[in-house]
């Protein structure tokens, strides 16, 4: 019998030692080690695509907080787009030819905008969607983040 998670959640933080516990919990997801994407018997679920929710923040970005890795289907990122367009959520879109970049990047973008009071975070729940160039409709690499912010 086949099964799926629907999500899986770590508590970590944006240490050298947090990004390692990032890093190895999106290589289990990725090799099927950790079934959200692909079953367990390593079937690709379709209509499904991953996302990370930011959430239970300890101290802003420089504390701990609860990643979430999440299965979801377009209508989970129509709701988001409402969000955004009710002024309850910034989304950042980051492309660049390296997939790593693209989301170093779109954080700093978000850290310098939140730092230069261009946007009032609320850490509350904040998400990211890493598109890899051979899924995207351009061909390069993206980075959506939705972060929630007051108006």
């Amino acid at each position: 019998m086949a099964y799926r998670l629907n999500e899986i959640t770590i508590r970590t933080d944006n240490s050298e030692e947090g990004i390692a516990k990032i890093n190895a919990i999106w290589n289990d997801i990725m090799s099927g080690r950790l079934p959200v994407l692909l079953d367990s018997e390593s079937n690709m679920q379709n209509d499904i695509s991953l996302i990370a929710k930011y959430c239970n923040y300890e101290n802003c970005e420089k504390g701990s907080y609860n990643l979430t890795i999440m299965g979801v289907t377009k209508e989970f990122f129509e709701e988001l787009e409402k969000k955004v367009d009710a002024g309850t959520y910034k989304k950042y879109d980051v492309a660049d030819d390296s997939l790593d970049l693209c989301a170093k990047i779109a954080w700093e973008k978000v850290w310098g905008d939140k730092d230069a009071g261009k946007i009032n975070r609320v850490y509350s729940e904040d998400f990211e969607c890493t598109v890899p160039a051979k899924f995207s409709l351009d061909g390069i690499n993206h980075c959506y983040l939705y972060i929630a912010v007051t108006r």
